[in-house]
Parts: structure tokens; C-alpha cells; sequence
């Protein structure tokens, strides 16, 4: 059958479409990077108003973050409010900002101390359009003092075309903050691998119909560092225990990353999430390779003895979750395959 759409006319209509995607990204941002820059202005404005500064400031900032957390949500926490003091500080021209940046890349370029390399960097991911994971190699290459020292730039110049490339519509629209800033609900399809997601379902499940104390708090439960933004897989917390459990799914083999990471996980929720009272968090790895679970627990601190006994007691034994996961892995994609059939 002869095709009715001819494929340039179709790509000038998705042509449309994408710059549309983009223009509402960019104005949203633009939005959200001017409303964050007046705030910092009226921080500024009232610790100057306020005796004491310094420690005004501080409690200032403290209040306010608690109120505005409970009003707007996890984006108001005391780290992004003095970013927000900060942007305020050293871009004092609200006119001066670029619709063409985020707000994750302004929180990269307040890093930069250097007035001339942050203006380089600026122009840079305008000039190149630079996602905020670009800026953020180019700047942590030193870049720009790698270009200012050479006598050959040539090289320079290829390998940071090389390393980068223009950011798509989509990828700027996952952007967390404007997300928070627009109180919408991340799109979990977007951070999640679909046999992930359904085992991760499947493992929930388990250790909710164990029972043993498992209370379930959070899938995907994102935490922030700076710029950057992790997701935890499945957060429970077992009230027998007194801890919480974080587990990470990783479909192959276990690596020393993944480890890392986990040990990243464990020390975030002992100084963030864990309470007085609480014992150390448990951090449990599930990996599949060769119809295998390979099973980690990852405990911050040395228990006592009597702790170390009971979390086996109530927590599943490596063959139970082996087996439950091996199990689901082979309906999962029995599944599939009679779903393509």
C-alpha cells in the first residue's frame, strides 16, 4: 500500500510539535529561575534588615525552608534556598539571566569561583546548548583552564565537541526542580527499566506478605546531593527491627559500583532519613546472573550481637529471595514471549 504521508511532511510536523515541547520547557524554566532569584533577593533583603546577620540569616533560612517545605514541597529544603541566596548574590541583574538555562545548571555555575571561567561556561552551554550533565563534565575537565593554557586549543576544542551533545526536549522536561516547581508527580516510566520495575513489584509484594514487621515507605524514593539525584528502589521499614530496609535491584551482576552506591544509600539514610532511637539502616542488594541472586547486607555501624541475631530472624534468608526472584524473573518473561507469540 502506497504510504498517504510523504516523510518530509511528516517531519515538518514533528518539527512543530518538538519546538513547541521546547518553548513551554523553556518558559516554565525561565519561570521558575526568575521566581528563585527573587526569592534569594528577598532573603537578602531581610538579613540586611535583620541584627545579627549571620546567625538572623541562618535561623532565617531555617524557618523558611520549613515552612515552604510544607507548603511547596521537598525543593524548598535550606541547601537550595542558600543556592537561591546565592544566585541572587553573584547574578544581581535579573535581565542579565538566560531563558536558555535551568536552574540546575545556574547551581552548577555558582560552584565556579572564577567571575571570567563562569562566564565561559555560561556563554558555553547557551552557545552549545549543554545539558546540565555537559556543563557539569566540562566544568569538573577544567575546561576552560585547559583552554587557556594551551598554545595547541585545537585539541581541546575537538574533545569537548566530542564529549558533548545537544540536549533533547525530552531530556530537559525530566529536570526534578521543575517538577517540584510545578507540583507534578515524576513520571516513574522515566526513571524505571520495565523488568525492573515488574520485579520490583514482585518483591514488594513478598516482603509485605512475609509480614515480619515490613512496613512499606517509598518506591523510586529520590534523594538529592547537590545537583545531583539518586533513586532509591524500594524503601520499607520493619517497626520489629526499628530500621529502615533499602533495597536496589540490578538485573546482571553484582559490581563494585553498585556496592558503592548502596554504601552511598545506607550513610545518606543514617544521617537524613534514620531517627533517635532507630537502629542502623539495612542495605540489601538483589542482583540476577546465571538464575543466581547474588544478596549483600550493608550495615553502617557494628551491631551488637543481639541486633545482628534478630535482623535474621525477621528479615528474608538469601534462598527465600533467590528463589522468589528467580521464580518471578522466569513467569516475567514466559509472559513476554507469549505476549509476542
Amino acid at each position: 500500500m502506497k504510504k498517504l504521508i510523504k516523510d518530509d511532511f511528516y517531519k515538518s510536523v514533528k518539527e512543530v510539535l518538538e519546538a513547541a515541547r521546547s518553548n513551554v520547557y523553556r518558559a516554565v524554566n525561565f519561570a521558575m529561575v526568575k521566581a528563585y532569584w527573587n526569592i534569594g533577593k528577598l532573603i537578602i533583603e531581610q538579613e540586611q534588615s535583620g541584627e545579627h546577620r549571620a546567625e538572623y540569616g541562618k535561623h532565617l533560612i531555617k524557618e523558611l525552608s520549613k515552612r515552604l517545605t510544607r507548603d511547596y514541597g521537598k525543593g524548598f529544603n535550606e541547601r537550595n534556598l542558600w543556592y537561591m541566596k546565592n544566585f541572587y548574590f553573584i547574578f544581581p541583574k535579573v535581565n542579565a539571566l538566560r531563558a536558555e538555562l535551568t536552574w540546575t545548571h545556574y547551581r552548577l555555575l555558582l560552584k565556579v569561583e572564577k567571575e571570567n571561567a563562569r562566564n565561559f561556561y555560561l556563554n558555553e552551554a547557551v552557545d552549545s546548548n549543554w545539558s546540565t550533565r555537559q556543563l557539569e563534565r566540562q566544568i569538573n575537565s577544567l575546561y576552560y583552564e585547559r583552554l587557556l593554557s594551551s598554545k595547541d586549543k585545537k585539541p581541546v576544542l575537538e574533545e569537548a565537541k566530542q564529549s558533548t551533545l545537544p540536549a533533547k526536549p525530552e531530556d530537559l522536561i525530566k529536570d526534578p526542580y521543575v517538577l517540584e516547581f510545578l507540583n507534578l508527580k515524576e513520571n516513574k516510566h522515566l526513571l524505571e527499566k520495565d523488568l525492573e520495575t515488574e520485579l520490583l513489584s514482585k518483591v514488594q509484594a513478598f516482603l509485605l506478605e512475609l509480614g515480619k514487621g515490613f512496613s512499606f515507605v517509598a518506591r523510586q524514593f529520590r534523594i538529592s546531593v547537590d545537583s545531583d539525584h539518586f533513586y532509591i528502589d524500594l524503601v520499607f521499614y520493619n517497626y520489629i527491627l526499628k530500621c529502615f530496609l533499602l533495597i536496589d535491584l540490578k538485573i546482571g551482576k553484582l559490581t563494585h559500583k553498585d556496592i558503592g552506591q548502596m554504601d552511598f544509600y545506607v550513610r545518606y539514610a543514617e544521617d537524613n532519613i534514620k531517627v533517635e532511637g532507630d537502629n542502623p539502616t539495612i542495605g540489601l542488594i538483589l542482583c540476577t546472573e546465571k538464575n543466581e541472586t547474588i544478596v549483600k547486607y550493608s550495615v553502617l555501624n557494628e551491631n551488637k550481637q543481639m541486633f545482628a541475631s534478630r535482623y535474621k530472624l525477621y528479615l528474608p534468608t538469601e534462598e527465600e529471595l533467590a528463589r522468589e526472584l528467580r521464580q518471578e524473573l522466569e513467569l516475567i518473561r514466559a509472559e513476554r514471549k507469549e505476549e509476542r507469540l
